[in-house]
C-alpha cells in the first residue's frame, strides 16, 4: 500500500474516537478497556502464528510499561471527551509533541532550534486564547481541558518511553505487549472501579467495537505503517489533521458547534505546534 494513502487512512480511522466516545455517552473507562480489548484478541492470534512474540526481557518491560502509559492517556481523555467538545479534546490531545521538546530538554538535554520555542509559545498562547484569559486569572479551569492536556502528557511520555524500543523490535511484537499491558491495567482500573463491563445496551457495544476495530487496530496499524517509511516530520504534521477530520465529522454526526473563541483558540494552538516540526536549517 501506497504509505500517504496509509497514513491518510490512519488519520480518518483515529479521528473517529472521540466521536465513538461521544456517541456511546457513558463509561469512559469500560470504552478505553474494550478499545485496547477488542484490537488485541483480534491481532493475538495472527501474532501467534507469525512468531511475533519473541522479545527480549528489558524490551518486554518497556513495552508493558508503555501500555500502562497509553492506558492512562487513553482513559484520562475518554473521560475529558465526555465533558467538552471532540474537537477541543482531540485538540489539546495533540499538544504531545510540545512536551516531547520540552521534556527532551529538561531531562535528555536535548537542545530545540528557536522554531520550536516560538511554536511552544504560539501554542501555550492558543490554550490561554481557547481557556479564556478570565477563567486562567481565576483559577478556574474546565475540568474536560485539564484532562485533556493531561492526556497529552501522558502521551508524550509515551512517545520517549517507545522510541527507542521501536528501533530494536517490530511493531506487530510491540503492539501485542503494549496493548496486553494497556488491557491489563484497565482492567484493574475498571475492578477498582466497581464498574459494570457487561451490562450495555447494543449501541454503546457498537461503539465499543467500532473504536476497537476501526481506530486502535485499523487506525495505528496503517498508521505505524506510514510512520516506518515516512519522513518523521511530514509524518507528524499530517497527523495533525486529525483534529480538523474530527471537527469535521463531530459537525455531521454530533452537530457539535464551536465557540468563537474555541475556533481561534484552536487554530493558535494547531499552527504552534506545527511550527514546533519545522527544521531549523543551519546557516551556510
Amino acid at each position: 500500500m501506497n504509505p500517504k494513502l496509509s497514513l491518510a487512512i490512519g488519520i480518518v480511522c483515529i479521528a473517529f474516537s472521540p466521536i465513538f466516545v461521544k456517541l456511546a455517552g457513558t463509561a469512559p473507562l469500560a470504552a478505553a478497556f474494550y478499545r485496547i480489548a477488542f484490537a488485541w484478541v483480534l491481532l493475538a492470534p495472527y501474532c501467534i502464528i507469525k512468531k511475533q512474540t519473541a522479545i527480549a526481557r528489558k524490551d518486554l518491560l518497556i513495552a508493558l510499561l508503555a501500555g500502562f502509559i497509553f492506558a492512562s492517556d487513553i482513559a484520562v481523555w475518554n473521560i475529558s471527551i465526555l465533558k467538552i467538545s471532540a474537537t477541543v479534546s482531540t485538540l489539546l490531545a495533540n499538544l504531545a509533541p510540545v512536551w516531547v521538546g520540552l521534556m527532551s530538554y529538561i531531562f535528555l538535554r536535548k537542545k530545540s532550534g528557536w522554531l520550536f520555542w516560538v511554536g511552544t509559545l504560539i501554542a501555550i498562547a492558543g490554550m490561554v486564547v481557547l481557556v479564556g484569559f478570565d477563567q486562567l486569572i481565576g483559577l478556574k479551569f474546565n475540568i474536560g481541558i485539564v484532562l485533556a492536556v493531561t492526556a497529552s502528557i501522558f502521551y508524550s511520555i509515551y512517545i520517549l518511553l517507545t522510541k527507542g524500543v521501536l528501533q530494536r523490535i517490530s511493531t506487530l511484537t510491540f503492539m501485542f505487549y503494549n496493548m496486553l499491558g494497556a488491557m491489563l491495567f484497565l482492567l484493574l482500573i475498571n475492578w477498582t472501579q466497581g464498574a459494570d463491563l457487561l451490562h450495555y445496551p447494543t449501541n454503546v457495544w457498537l461503539n465499543f467495537i467500532g473504536m476497537g476495530l476501526i481506530c486502535q487496530l485499523g487506525g495505528w496499524l496503517t498508521i505505524n505503517y506510514a510512520i516506518g517509511l515516512l519522513p518523521a516530520t511530514k509524518t507528524a504534521i499530517a497527523l495533525l489533521s486529525q483534529t480538523v477530520v474530527t471537527a469535521i465529522i463531530a459537525a455531521i454526526l454530533l452537530h457539535e458547534q464551536l465557540e468563537m473563541k474555541e475556533i481561534i483558540g484552536s487554530m493558535i494552538v494547531l499552527a504552534g505546534i506545527a511550527i514546533t516540526f519545522v527544521k531549523q536549517r543551519s546557516l551556510p
